[in-house]
């Protein structure tokens, strides 16, 4: 299949929060030079601040972003013991990344999103084990199809940024329906930046990677005991587009005050 689903969100619980478009966070993408959307969710307020709603809504391959759960299934069923478990590299003699061919644990295969190593740990909890832990997470379309190693980069699995904000929004607060010491492993693997009273936590993805298609930058911003989930998607043309979606998510986190001003 062509590795993008398109779809509205269904009537789940996040139905019963609201949108609100932000006028700040437009002129960021036009600048960028890009289509796409970005959304954050402000529970306390029930909003969803953002831009782009109708695209927001459409369900797309999430690519590397799923890699965060599939962490959290391989822990939570114990086919690696812990986030620096090595595990050896089975994957194609010449992989898109030279640093693909060194074992390595979970906490460094998602600095360099090593995707051999995931369909590794995909392979290890197989389809019938995955299928029934994307259901208890009611991830977007629920739907892995019958190859366990490539139903989050080609499909049949896809979801939207909303459905991404509601998911994290239960890891950020160790809620998901899986043991509370794998959701924080994988909360501090995820990482990525922090200072006083915050950090950053979120992974890219690209699907179709390297050529057009859609980029993600996901995760969630702790400040204190409050999390703000957020997604953003872009549509990519290719390797020139790969830095704008961890720019344009600071960029819109700053523009909403969910990131100090002057992070980098």
């Amino acid at each position: 299949m062509a590795g993008v689903a398109v779809a509205l969100i269904n009537a789940t619980p996040v139905a019963a929060l609201t949108w609100r478009e932000e006028p700040s966070l437009r002129p960021l993408f036009e600048q960028s030079g890009v289509d796409g959307t970005f959304v954050v969710l402000d529970e306390p307020s029930g909003v969803w601040r953002g831009t782009n709603r109708t695209r927001a809504e459409q369900r797309f391959t999430p690519a590397s972003t799923f890699k965060i759960l599939n962490f959290l299934i391989a822990l939570s069923l114990g086919v690696v013991a812990n986030v620096d478990e090595l595990i050896p590299y089975r994957g194609d003699p010449n992989p898109f990344m030279r640093e693909w061919h060194e074992p390595m644990g979970m906490r460094g295969a998602i600095r360099v999103s090593n995707v051999p190593l995931y369909q590794e740990l995909a392979r290890r909890i197989g389809l019938v084990r995955m299928q029934a832990a994307i259901h208890r997470l009611h991830y977007g379309n629920e739907q892995i199809g019958s190859n366990v190693t490539t139903f989050w980069l080609r499909g049949p699995l896809a979801i939207s940024a909303i459905e991404q904000t509601h998911c994290l929004a239960g890891l950020a607060k160790r809620t998901l329906p899986f043991p509370v010491a794998a959701q924080r492993q994988v909360a501090e693997i995820t990482r990525i930046d922090g200072g006083p009273g915050w950090s950053l936590h979120a992974k890219t993805g690209w699907q179709n990677a390297p050529d057009a298609g859609v980029g993600w930058w996901v995760g969630w911003v702790q400040r204190g005991d409050q999390a703000y989930p957020f997604a953003l998607n872009i549509a990519m043309r290719g390797s020139v587009d790969a830095r704008k979606r961890e720019q344009l998510g600071r960029d819109s986190l700053r523009a909403l005050g969910v990131l100090p001003p002057h992070n980098r």
